[in-house]
């Protein structure tokens, strides 16, 4: 077993231990092989290890390592910008970071002009404006939900960031409420009753899980950055 494929199993099963801690069914926590720092050769070990769904904070990194690994599920994790959307429709099966309508606008124009009519994506919602980060303020987040839905593409969670430095009590805290925030928009029809909640990641993704994550986005704990 390779080193990539044994970091795997420890990884899934943290995710089940957090999962059952939580009184959770096992496999209802999707991991995403977020895959910034692997190699051509850590990402085919994970591939051939059984992992399906890769990620990539930026298009053009994106791009280069779905080459290595073209059958695989590619999600775009960072925010996407109007000049990389083109690309980012033809790599990707799932958005994570939409937060503005005007990059809605954007994916939509290009996926008319496509014939494409679906593409899933999640609504990042940023928790704390403090940290400076990229997601809209939960404040506007009703209309960017009911003004995605009206497009093209296919609203069916929310993605958060962990508050930088944040205790586990303060990062419990906050993965509960954007598990509370999908509830409440499910029950209003804005997100469906399945839905997902993107949160997570190596520092913290147990917490996230036991908060209700659906789709945890760990890289390092995977992919240990190379020393030089």
């Amino acid at each position: 077993m390779s080193e990539t494929a044994e970091r795997l199993a420890e990884v899934q099963g943290r995710i089940s231990d957090a999962a059952q801690v939580a009184g959770r069914a096992r496999g209802s926590t999707r991991l995403i092989a977020v895959a910034k720092t692997a190699t051509p050769e850590t990402l085919e070990d994970a591939w051939e290890a059984g992992q399906r769904a890769f990620g990539h904070n930026r298009v053009q990194a994106l791009e280069e390592h779905a080459g290595y690994l073209p059958d695989a599920e590619w999600h775009l994790l960072g925010p996407l910008q109007r000049n990389k959307a083109k690309d980012a429709l033809r790599l990707c099966s799932f958005i994570h970071t939409i937060a503005s309508e005007r990059i809605t606008d954007r994916l939509n124009l290009l996926m008319a002009g496509a014939g494409t009519f679906e593409l899933p994506v999640c609504i990042q919602v940023n928790l704390t404006p403090e940290d400076g980060r990229a997601g809209c303020p939960k404040e506007d987040l009703s209309r960017i939900l009911d003004y995605s839905n009206s497009s093209a593409l296919m609203p069916v969670g929310l993605m958060t960031l962990g508050p930088r430095g944040g205790s586990p009590d303060s990062l419990r805290h906050h993965f509960a409420e954007l598990r509370k925030l999908g509830e409440h928009f499910s029950e209003s029809g804005q997100l469906p009753s399945n839905f997902e909640l993107s949160m997570g990641m190596t520092e913290d993704f147990s917490i996230a899980v036991q908060e209700g994550a659906t789709l945890v986005r760990v890289g390092r704990a995977l992919f240990p950055p190379t020393k030089t």
